[in-house]
């Protein structure tokens, strides 16, 4: 049966005063059936005729947020993406009047309607990109998210199983989103230090998974950019390891980066965990085969290859240090071909190389394995009177992973 307006504010009257969350983001949601109901309703509303005839047939600020989410699911069935965001932003705005002077039952409506916000922003700024116009709906959405963040931040006064609070992680995780979006990641750190200057904040781990898997992934994702890849490596494994089995693409946007990381530990990735991800084999089986093969040759063609997609990833820098691992793997292999002598001349890592298609002078490969003993990957020294290499008689390749320092 469709629903009418004047009945949609009796129901919003009734869930207000119940105080159930859950059925308030649904009323609140413009891709809900009755959304579609109201715009049959309404040919062609404006919010001031609306207002005039409805304001004041619910308490404030509710009658304004009805009369605005009829606009913004006009627009949506109109295709106006940056008229709908408009009134949407509006939307949040009017309902953060209700929110700061209540308590956390209302937080599964403003996920809604922040998460309905953002979709909206893209949209919106996808548009105006097709159509060569200027959009900066996300950065606006960003705004408003994180007056959301503040309002969740500042409750004081709610019981501690109702506060605001509860909404906190699930905001930031919100709030990052803009930002990575739009490509302001600096501004994380203001978010995150507010955050984390608040001690009365419950524990991470008490919050929804889902929660903390987004947190998690941003705080890896924002540590793999500054280079700090032992504290990214941790954060995008917690985040691995508590996401859903279900949520196939969060998993595979985990280890997008979690991959290259352990790879410069060392753990190349199984055949079984490739075979779930086709989109990561694609992408790194051509690299894991050649540190398998110690190919150098084969490794710098798939850089070469996928040089764009992983300049757009941020992942070119690391899979180029990455190479290391080829050359290690290459002059391994020297040495398992002599029966592991310890003293091996510097013609034959010289040949190796140019045997795997990388032609340099004596002197060069003398240089490559200097560099392979400086960095760990080798223990032993160059006698350079005699043109050889001395190598240790145990543990002459140390496993990667216990290098002091793996991922620098």
């Amino acid at each position: 049966m469709a629903m009418t307006f004047s009945t949609f504010i009796m129901t919003l009257g009734e869930t207000i005063q119940s105080e159930n969350g859950p059925n308030l983001a649904y009323l609140l949601r413009p891709t809900s059936p009755h959304g579609k109901d109201l715009v049959k309703e309404f040919r062609n509303p404006t919010r001031e005729a609306l207002m005039s005839r409805y304001g004041g047939c619910i308490e404030s600020p509710w009658d304004d947020i009805a009369v605005r989410y009829v606009m913004v699911t006009t627009h949506i069935a109109r295709k106006r993406a940056g008229e709908a965001f408009n009134e949407q932003s509006q939307l949040v705005s009017q309902f953060f009047r209700y929110f700061i002077n209540n308590t956390g039952w209302t937080l599964p409506a403003l996920f809604s309607m922040l998460r309905d916000l953002r979709d909206l922003a893209f949209d919106a700024d996808n548009y105006a990109k097709y159509n060569n116009q200027k959009s900066e709906c996300m950065e606006s959405a960003a705004g408003v998210v994180v007056k959301a963040f503040s309002n969740c931040m500042t409750d004081r006064t709610s019981p501690p199983s109702e506060s605001r609070k509860w909404g906190v992680y699930y905001v930031v995780g919100l709030v990052l989103k803009c930002y990575f979006r739009v490509k302001r990641i600096s501004l994380s750190k203001n978010i995150l230090r507010a955050l984390n200057a608040n001690p009365d904040i419950p524990p991470l781990s008490e919050y929804p998974r889902s929660h903390q898997v987004t947190y998690r992934y941003y705080l890896g994702m924002l540590s793999f950019l500054n280079e700090d890849y032992n504290k990214s490596e941790q954060e995008l494994t917690l985040a691995f390891y508590q996401c859903y089995i279900p949520a196939h693409s969060n998993q595979e946007r985990i280890l997008m980066y979690l991959l290259p990381l352990r790879v410069l530990r060392g753990h190349l990735p199984t055949r079984d965990l490739m075979d779930r991800f086709p989109v990561l084999d694609e992408l790194f089986t051509p690299f894991i085969a050649a540190i398998r093969a110690g190919d150098i040759s084969a490794y710098d063609a798939a850089l070469d290859k996928w040089e764009r997609r992983l300049l757009e990833l941020n992942l070119w820098l690391t899979l180029e240090r990455a190479r290391e691992l080829c050359i290690r793997g290459l002059f391994r292999r020297v040495w398992v071909a002599t029966d592991q002598n310890t003293r091996i001349p510097v013609s034959m890592f010289h040949c190796s190389l140019r045997l795997k298609g990388i032609d340099v002078s004596m002197e060069e490969a003398e240089c490559y394995v200097a560099t392979m003993i400086y960095q760990g990957y080798m223990r032993g020294y160059i006698s350079h009177e005699k043109k050889m290499v001395v190598l240790a008689s145990a543990n002459a390749f140390p496993r990667v992973a216990d290098r002091s320092a793996p991922v620098s």
